[in-house]
């Protein structure tokens, strides 16, 4: 019970002094990137200040894998050099069996990160994303131009040249109406539209409908079409959402908002399984330290940052790519959040099994 004891004072103590060094990187980088433009649009002090106080979260967030690699790697590095694991291993106790504390702790945080990420992460990221589009003038209009939408399964096609968000209107509307096996039923064109608390108003509408094989009738729109005229007008607005900066239970309203409107949503999906794939790398690089640790008994603090940092950007590269096939449809949005992980963890079984014992 005291080597546990000990084995956790020593990792904690590079655990903190780690995750301080990772997250000031961090904060540095997002400050030099954006560092001129905060001067070219005279962003104050003050201003500047709370953006990287609310990216702290962010880059904890970021940090917590790699400083846990870090931490174990360097701790089991440093008591390979010092020949304090020579005795552990002479009394019978295994690699695995030894690090074992290690991996509950670690699992324990990956669960413990994905709370922190929905709670606390979200609603900084949030805003620092929000005020820093403020201080930089980037805000975003939600007033939207030549929309195409489906609705009720596609049963109703949509088509406005513009959406304006102060009205709640919609500019030269093309309203599609389509039958069961999506044939054609009725067109609706409409010059303007107005949001009416509960359907779409649209004076001096036009129905047209099929008399015979190829002729139009125009008719006045009956109430049987336009009751069924309820598409919020939060489908029609510039809203594309990150799903960087929202919950888990906001990130799946999002997604159904997208297929419901026939939008694309392979690139939201992924975002949302990463979510749930990436508090679990935490768990997963531990294996990997463990698996790196003893390569070396010189230089242990530079090998043991050198190996940990090459393995986060291999891991971060891989992530990119899976992420990007998922987005343009190559592979599914949770084969793109979730290979990484497993493949790290394929590597990290490789590793531990041929690991000085």
């Amino acid at each position: 019970m005291k080597l546990v004891f000990y084995m956790y004072k020593k990792f904690f103590t590079i655990f903190l002094g780690s995750l301080f060094f990772f997250v000031l990187v961090l904060c540095l980088t997002d400050l030099f990137m954006n560092l001129w433009e905060y001067i070219s649009k005279n962003a104050k002090l003050t201003e500047v200040c709370k953006i990287l106080l609310y990216y702290v979260p962010k880059s904890i967030w970021y940090s917590v894998p790699i400083a846990v690699l870090f931490s174990t790697a360097y701790m089991l590095s440093d008591l390979y050099a010092k020949n304090e694991l020579l005795a552990v291993f002479a009394s019978g106790v295994s690699l695995f069996r030894f690090s074992a504390p290690l991996l509950l702790v670690s699992l324990a945080m990956s669960f413990g990160l994905f709370f922190f990420e929905d709670n606390l992460v979200v609603p900084t990221y949030a805003k620092k994303v929000k005020m820093q589009e403020f201080v930089l003038h980037k805000e975003k209009s939600l007033n939207n131009d030549n929309i195409v939408v489906m609705s009720q399964g596609g049963r109703i096609v949509w088509k406005a040249a513009s959406y304006n968000e102060d009205g709640m209107t919609l500019a030269n509307l093309y309203i599609l109406f389509r039958n069961e096996d999506k044939s054609f039923d009725c067109l609706i064109y409409a010059p303007f539209a107005i949001w009416g608390e509960t359907v779409w108003l649209l004076p001096d509408a036009t129905l047209y409908k099929k008399n015979g094989d190829s002729a139009f009738v125009a008719l006045s729109p009956d109430e049987s079409h336009l009751s069924m005229l309820n598409e919020p007008p939060e489908t029609f607005r510039n809203n594309t959402v990150n799903v960087e900066t929202v919950n888990t239970r906001e990130a799946r309203e999002y997604i159904v908002h997208l297929e419901r409107a026939g939008l694309p949503s392979g690139e939201a999906r992924s975002l949302y399984y990463k979510k749930y794939s990436f508090p679990f790398v935490v768990f997963i690089v531990v294996f990997l330290a463990v698996g790196l640790s003893g390569k070396t008994r010189k230089n242990v603090l530079i090998i043991s940052l050198a190996l940990c940092v090459s393995a986060a950007v291999l891991f971060y590269i891989i992530q990119m790519i899976t992420m990007l096939m998922a987005r343009f449809g190559a592979i599914p949005p949770l084969t793109g959040a979730w290979v990484p992980v497993f493949l790290f963890i394929a590597i990290s079984c490789l590793l531990l099994k041929y690991a000085k014992t």
